[in-house]
């Protein structure tokens, strides 16, 4: 039970991770439905930003946090407008093409200007940690950090959907683009709102990942991003809370997987649930199933 318990904190601290990316790809997807696979090494990148705020600046936790959330935002904004505006007329493989290439173009330009290596993140958190159950239990404070960063996060990106204006816009243009455009809404602003928001998430994500894990590279964003893909499809893509469930659900199933002596077969496992999620419910399982046109 104590064993089981300690797992459950680990699961939710990587649940926290996978949910952070995945609220990016299902933001970007509700809008303009796209998939954005560049979007986790745009999290590859806030992990660097972060290092470099630790190391080079020598700032704390917080405001490399922000720095790297404010860094990411403006890249995901630039991507969108260099990369995807130009195609969104065209087709969704031109649209998939397009987004393997600036992933690719993400992670081999930032092995060019900082090396292949893998890079050791600073401590800024510290070592201390929370013990209960005699002991028994150990929960690091770096855990705690994370779950309550997500939760802070998720609820100010809820805020800004439901009582802003650039929400608003938002659920408009997803719901009707066409519409949305004839009653005043600028849908170009709108996605880029849509960038900026997703991408500072995932930066986010990259530096509580540094603090996690404690080490980075520039490869890093491929395995997480897949899988925070995952978690959107598992929880249903284009449905924010779905991303949330997904994010969650995924990461408490890899932590037990690899506890209970499957850690070979963690990767396995999550695509092994993607498919039958596929199989047996296609919307996702908070997802609605929609009717189109033909």
């Amino acid at each position: 039970m104590k064993e089981l318990l300690q797992q459950v904190i680990n699961g939710l601290s990587l649940g926290s991770i996978y949910a952070l990316i995945a609220l990016g790809y299902t933001m970007v997807y509700g809008i303009i439905n796209l998939i954005n696979f560049a979007h986790g090494d745009i999290y590859m990148v806030g992990a660097y930003v972060g290092f470099a705020v630790t190391t080079s600046l020598h700032l704390g936790f917080f405001p490399s946090l922000v720095i790297s959330m404010v860094v990411c935002s403006i890249l995901g904004v630039i991507i969108e407008k260099v990369a995807y505006k130009p195609i969104r007329g065209s087709s969704r493989i031109a649209a998939l093409i397009t987004a393997i290439s600036v992933s690719l173009f993400l992670e081999y330009g930032m092995m060019y200007f900082v090396k292949a290596e893998t890079r050791t993140f600073p401590n800024v958190l510290g070592k201390n940690s929370l013990k209960l159950l005699d002991g028994s239990v150990v929960i690091d404070y770096k855990n705690i950090y994370i779950v309550a960063i997500t939760i802070i996060l998720m609820v100010a990106l809820q805020y800004i959907i439901r009582r802003t204006k650039a929400g608003k816009a938002m659920r408009a243009v997803s719901l009707d683009r066409e519409a949305a455009q004839l009653m005043g809404v600028n849908v170009d602003r709108t996605i880029s709102y849509t960038f900026a928001i997703g991408s500072a998430l995932a930066g986010a994500a990259g530096v509580l990942v540094g603090v996690y894990y404690t080490t980075i590279n520039p490869l890093m964003g491929i395995v997480p991003g897949l899988k925070a893909f995952i978690a959107a499809v598992i929880g249903g893509i284009g449905v924010i809370p779905g991303a949330v469930f997904g994010g969650l659900f995924l990461g408490m199933i890899e932590t037990m997987v690899s506890a209970y002596g499957g850690s070979l077969y963690k990767d396995a496992v999550a695509f092994a649930i993607l498919i039958l999620v596929l199989l047996l419910r296609p919307s996702g399982l908070l997802g609605r199933n929609i009717k189109e046109k033909v």
